[in-house]
């Protein structure tokens, strides 16, 4: 009889060493629910198979896998396996006894069943062992109860033996079904372990690759070093600022390499120093570094443990901030012109009338003077006219009222100005060439100040020339722009003086006002349109004037 309850325990719990043969963790539990069914319902058939008898009532543990594959494998494996269970037991009944104690069992089961199944799907490991103690103990109850009934019924007597293998078969039965949701629950729990530990992989792959990405696409140089001073994370950026030797000019180099090895002393000995410095705990100050037109600020992170905040690494980060020095540079610049226009704004009235009184006055003099002294007074009133030519430049330049704009064609103001260009080159010795593209197309302009502008290049042009040369003026135009090239044969314009052609009182001239470029260039912005100049010295200069016609419509202009 102990053989045989043995051999009924190994076959009862089958189901769940086929499934710990079955599952895998990559896996998971997809399929569970047919595999245990299906694997519940070989038991029951292995289970029937090898019954033992008690009292002449068939003893086995095929109720086992019969709750355990309906527990786990829903109401479908229910009913498949209720199913079975009548089948299997049906040609073994031998009287009324029997059915009828078969009948009441199966109720009990079914009842049961459909009315945990839905629960123990949902509830906590712990909360379905305690219910699978609950289920199983009822079952061993109608079990006793069972056994007393055919006992009765045979009018057959209890001993000893037969008392205790009733309650061995009982103890068996509570084990087995306990056994089976234990190992069950505990593989689960792996497998929910093991998935919690795969998203939390997938979540700090995902987190490391945004910010190596991060460290890769941001505009700064990131260098990060472990505790021990070796490079571990680097980007293309830090290869460009951060001044490494050459034979560490690849990220792929850098990588586990010792940072003061990395490092050209005699390009970025600071960045060193502040890593060491980082290293060591010390608090570091914001650096910056202004080498060759470019600079940069250095700052240094201490990374700790947060648990015992151990000095695990350091990171070195730098910006180039040339641009930004750059246009703080350009807003200095435009704020002196600023201060131009508000200069020229409030003494334009206060110096124009009291000059214009000296003038005349001057000219009263002159005529009560001997002719000797007529020098004297030109050159009074040449420096007077002068004075008054810097007022006008100084007010041109500062002005930024609302112009009014005409549809126009650029041709005709060239012409309107052709005979005075002419005169003016004429009277120098110098030749005017002009040529003028077809059908150029209308554009919004100022007649007035468009005339300013290319007045001002053309005598700046044959001023550049001496005694002879050709001051050439052509057109040309796109479909998104206008140009006009004003060229001369002058003597050229030096690199180093490029730069600063278009800053207020900035001039190469002995008597020249430094007003009359940045005059053309403030004209030009007004009309969409930017100035280029192309020089090589001892050949000349061309100053290339193009307007952007895509945005002309008609209105006003600032």
């Amino acid at each position: 009889m102990l053989k045989d309850l043995l051999l009924q325990f190994f076959l009862s719990v089958l189901p769940i060493f086929a499934f710990l043969l079955w599952h895998d963790k990559e896996r998971g539990w997809k399929g569970f629910k047919p595999f245990i069914a299906i694997a519940s319902g070989v038991a029951m058939v292995m289970c029937a198979l090898t019954t033992s008898l008690v009292f002449d009532y068939d003893v086995d543990y095929r109720t086992v896998p019969f709750l355990v594959g309906s527990l786990y494998g829903g109401y479908r494996a229910f009913g498949a396996l209720f199913v079975l269970c009548v089948l299997l037991r049906l040609p073994t009944l031998d009287n009324y006894y029997e059915f009828g104690g078969f009948i009441i069992s199966l109720l009990v089961f079914s009842i049961m069943l459909l009315t945990v199944i839905r629960k123990f799907e949902n509830a906590s490991s712990v909360s379905k062992e305690r219910m699978g103690l609950v289920m199983v103990g009822i079952v061993a109850l109608v079990r006793i109860v069972l056994t007393k009934y055919y006992s009765d019924a045979y009018q057959m007597e209890w001993t000893l033996l037969a008392g205790f293998e009733v309650a061995l078969s009982i103890v068996g039965l509570l084990l087995a079904f306990w056994l089976s949701i234990y190992m069950i629950e505990s593989i689960k729990e792996k497998q929910q372990l093991y998935d919690e530990v795969g998203q939390l992989s997938v979540s700090y792959g995902n987190e490391v690759q945004k910010l190596q990405q991060f460290i890769d696409n941001a505009p700064l140089a990131v260098l990060i070093v472990d505790g021990n001073g070796f490079i571990t994370h680097a980007n293309e950026e830090s290869i460009k600022l951060l001044g490494f030797k050459e034979e560490f000019r690849e990220v792929a180099r850098l990588k586990n390499t010792p940072f003061p090895e990395a490092f050209d002393p005699q390009r970025m000995k600071e960045g060193a120093d502040l890593l060491h410095k980082a290293l060591d705990g010390m608090d570091t100050p914001t650096l910056s570094i202004d080498d060759e037109g470019w600079t940069l600020i250095l700052t240094t992170l201490t990374l700790r443990e947060m648990e015992d905040n151990r000095i695990t690494g350091a990171a070195l980060i730098a910006s180039d901030i040339t641009e930004l020095r750059q246009l703080r540079d350009e807003r200095g610049r435009m704020e002196r012109l600023s201060l131009v226009g508000q200069m020229a704004a409030s003494i334009t009235h206060e110096i124009r009338n009291p000059m214009a009184v000296i003038r005349g006055f001057v000219q009263l003099i002159q005529e009560r003077s001997p002719q000797s002294q007529f020098e004297y007074f030109r050159i009074i009133m040449e420096e007077l006219d002068r004075a008054n030519l810097i007022i006008s430049d100084f007010l041109s330049l500062a002005q930024n009222r609302e112009l009014k704009m005409e549809r126009a064609n650029l041709h005709h103001t060239i012409n309107d100005l052709v005979p005075l260009i002419s005169a003016d080159a004429n009277l120098r010795g110098q030749t005017l060439e002009i040529d003028l593209c077809e059908d150029m197309p209308d554009m919004l302009l100022n007649d007035r100040e468009m005339k300013q502008l290319l007045l001002n290049l053309a005598r700046n042009g044959m001023e550049a020339m001496g005694d002879k040369g050709v001051l050439r003026i052509h057109t040309a135009w796109t479909a998104e722009e206008v140009r006009i090239h004003i060229a001369d044969e002058g003597v050229g314009i030096p690199q180093d003086k490029l730069d600063h052609l278009f800053e207020p009182f900035y001039t190469t001239k002995t008597r020249g006002t430094g007003l009359g470029l940045p005059l053309c260039l403030s004209i030009a912005e007004r009309h969409n349109g930017r100035i280029e100049i192309q020089t090589r010295e001892g050949e000349g200069t061309t100053f290339v004037v193009s307007f952007d016609i895509r945005e002309s419509s008609g209105g006003h202009a600032k």
